[in-house]
């Protein structure tokens, strides 16, 4: 017996196409970059690599996507539903000024998918959200955020971010966010988002 699969909406499969491309990239690296190299041990450079720290302050930069799950506005809204979806994606520098402390300039451009007969797909807005950053041990770091979106909305964001996996080359990292929004004519929000990126070492 054939079954029709139609409980999602067509622009959503394009949507899903662009997740799926996106996480095989962030979750799944390449075997030469997540492999660990083991080095016999030499007596005349393990100290010099103990005592080997990264100079302050320097600046990396780092790309990733987010997705809203959820929106609290008088009552609340999903990301994944039958009207729309978006999509962001975060691009940005972090200036870190010691193990501890950093400040991170990040700019986020999203695309909002409509579903429908008349469905399309457009860039909707862009955020930008500068934040000081708190580093802790474990690749822990809270991120606090400030919010100025181009729809005229303002804000805060905190995030509250996790390093996963260390490279040579790129660090990949998962945050959980939540941002409280005002202004422009509308109720106050607070939503949830996640977001999957790395940074480059």
């Amino acid at each position: 017996m054939k079954k029709s699969f139609h409980f999602l909406p067509k622009k959503s499969y394009l949507l899903l196409t662009l997740l799926a491309i996106a996480i095989m990239i962030l979750v799944a690296p390449s075997k030469s970059l997540g492999q660990a190299v083991a080095h016999p041990a030499d007596s005349t450079t393990a100290p010099m690599q103990a005592s080997a720290k990264p100079g302050y302050p320097r600046a990396v930069g780092y790309l990733s996507f987010i997705l809203p799950l959820v929106t609290v506005s008088d009552g609340a809204s999903f990301n994944f539903n039958s009207t729309s979806t978006t999509i962001g994606f975060p691009v940005g520098v972090n200036v870190l000024y010691s193990d501890h402390f950093g400040f991170s300039y990040e700019f986020t451009p999203n695309i909002k998918i409509t579903n429908g007969p008349t469905g399309t797909s457009k860039m909707n807005d862009i955020l930008f959200d500068p934040g000081t950053m708190f580093r802790f041990k474990h690749g822990f770091t809270l991120i606090t955020r400030l919010a100025f979106d181009t729809n005229g909305r303002y804000g805060f964001t905190p995030v509250f971010n996790q390093v996963y996996l260390r490279t040579k080359d790129v660090n990949y990292f998962v945050a959980m966010s939540l941002p409280a929004r005002f202004g422009n004519s509308q109720s106050s929000s607070i939503g949830l988002n996640l977001q999957f990126g790395f940074t480059f070492n």
